[in-house]
C-alpha cells in the first residue's frame, strides 16, 4: 500500500455492491476496506486511520442513521451516506446528524468518486492566503488553515467539513444575500435539485452551534424568496 493513499471504509451489507465500489476506488488509487455492518466498521476504525466513510443506510442490526450519529459524536471523519431514492426523509435526517454528503442508489461509481474527492478536498485545500486566514465575527474565530471554529471564550466547537465550508462562505460574503444555488457553488457542493434541502439542513446545524437562540437567529437571517444573509461584521486576520 502507498502511504499517501486515502483510506476509505465502505459500510455496505450487499457483497456485490461492496465489491464493485472497492474494485473501482482501488483503481483510482484509494485504499479501500469494506465492512458489512457497524461492528465490522468499528473494528476497522479501531485499528487503522480512516479518511472517509461511505455509509449505506439500510444495514442489518444497527442501521446507518444510528451509525452516523454514533460516529459523529466521537469523530469528525467525513461521512457520505448512500440512500435509496424513496428515502428522502432518511437523507435529511442523515445530513442533520452530521453526514457531509449523500448519494442516491442506484449511482454511477464515477459520481461517488467525484463526491469523495470533493469531501476530501475540504480538509486539504492549498496554502493560499485565503485558506491561511483567520476570520472573526462577534468574538467567534474561524481558523481557515486548521479548519477549526472557536467560540468567544476561545473554546473549540465541533464542526463538520460541510458546516465549515458553509460558515466560511457566509463569512467571506457577509452582508450579502446568497441564494441556495450560490451557496452550493461556494461550498463546492453538487448540483441541487428543485427540492434539495441540504443547504437548509446545514444552516440549521450551524445555527444550533453559533446562535444564542437558533429559533430566533441573529447571525444567519432567512430572506424570504431570496436565500440567507450573514449579518455580523467579519474581520480577516
Amino acid at each position: 500500500m502507498v502511504p499517501s493513499q486515502p483510506h476509505i471504509v465502505v459500510v455496505e451489507d450487499d457483497a456485490e455492491i461492496g465489491a464493485l465500489i472497492k474494485r473501482y476506488l482501488r483503481s483510482q488509487n484509494f485504499q479501500v476496506s469494506v465492512a458489512g455492518d457497524g461492528a465490522e466498521m468499528d473494528a476497522l476504525l479501531a485499528k487503522a486511520r480512516v479518511d472517509l466513510i461511505v455509509l449505506d443506510l439500510m444495514l442489518p442490526g444497527e442501521d446507518g442513521l444510528s451509525i452516523c450519529r454514533r460516529v459523529r459524536a466521537s469523530s469528525d471523519v467525513p461521512i457520505i451516506i448512500l440512500t435509496a431514492r424513496v428515502e428522502d426523509i432518511d437523507r435529511i435526517i442523515g445530513l442533520e446528524m452530521g453526514a457531509d454528503d449523500y448519494l442516491s442508489k442506484p449511482f454511477n461509481p464515477r459520481e461517488l468518486l467525484a463526491r469523495i474527492k470533493a469531501v476530501l478536498r475540504r480538509g486539504s485545500s492549498g496554502p493560499t492566503a485565503q485558506h491561511r486566514a483567520k476570520l472573526t465575527f462577534s468574538g467567534w474565530q474561524l481558523d481557515c488553515a486548521l479548519r477549526q471554529l472557536h467560540d468567544p471564550a476561545g473554546a473549540p466547537v465541533g464542526i463538520t467539513g460541510a458546516e465549515f465550508d458553509l460558515l466560511q462562505a457566509f463569512c467571506e460574503h457577509a452582508g450579502r444575500v446568497l441564494t441556495r444555488d450560490q451557496l452550493m457553488d461556494l461550498t463546492r457542493g453538487r448540483i441541487s435539485g428543485p427540492y434539495d434541502r441540504s443547504i437548509d439542513v446545514l444552516v440549521s446545524r450551524l445555527r444550533q452551534k453559533i446562535e444564542r437562540n437558533s429559533r430566533a437567529p441573529e447571525f444567519i437571517q432567512t430572506i424570504r424568496s431570496g436565500g440567507y444573509l450573514f449579518t455580523p461584521e467579519v474581520e480577516r486576520q
